[in-house]
């Protein structure tokens, strides 16, 4: 029960980070990032190209994570679609950039942490942060950032280059905040790896 309550504060945390960075028109790295870009341009609802673009990384962690991994994954993916679905419904409001780029990015970075805590993720780079946590022992916090850092390069060409910088800024208060918090979330994935240690034949050769 206290796992799946962190998990629904964590959903909570991360989506009210987004919907600030919506507000402030900065956008954050991972799937969000690229939804919320593809958003801008294209007018479609952020939930439903936030659900889409998860598709192949589940997949992806089915193999190398684990089912348990994989559903938890997913029940957090579409808890934090729902969330984000009340932000047409909030009276409009506008948060500047700057204050949006440190409280937007902190809010998202203990959301995020609190998730990897907890053996799940929002999908996505997510899911490849921890797997190479859990693969190479690399820092998450830094290993997030990098892959963050290409979506917002990307995302440049819909936002501006001042909010792309205060976008860059995101996620490094993002990448600070999950890196301050690499030994728990180690720990949780050590944990993790104990209680799965029984596998099938299938999943042993799928991680060959």
């Amino acid at each position: 029960m206290k796992r799946i309550f962190s998990i629904l504060l964590a959903c909570l945390l991360t989506g009210t980070g987004v919907i600030i960075l919506n507000h402030s028109h900065v956008v954050t790295g991972g799937t969000a990032g690229l939804s919320l870009s593809l958003a801008y341009l294209s007018d479609a609802p952020f939930t439903i190209l936030f659900f889409l673009i998860n598709i192949p990384f589940y997949i992806f962690s089915f193999f190398k994570m684990g089912m348990k991994f994989t559903v938890t994954t997913i029940c957090a993916v579409t808890l934090l679609s729902l969330i984000t679905a009340v932000n047409p419904f909030l009276p409009y409001f506008e948060v500047p950039s700057i204050l949006g780029t440190v409280i937007g990015g902190a809010v998202i970075g203990l959301g995020l942490s609190f998730l990897f805590i907890n053996g799940a993720s929002l999908g996505g780079f997510n899911i490849v942060t921890l797997y190479f946590q859990k693969r190479f022992q690399l820092n998450p916090g830094k290993v997030n950032f990098l892959l963050d850092f290409a979506v917002v390069l990307l995302s440049m060409y819909s936002i501006g280059i001042f909010k792309g910088l205060c976008s860059v800024a995101s996620i490094a208060v993002t990448s600070f905040i999950i890196g301050y918090f690499k030994r728990q979330i180690a720990a949780s994935s050590k944990e993790q790896a104990i209680q799965s240690s029984i596998k099938t034949p299938f999943q042993h050769k799928a991680e060959a």
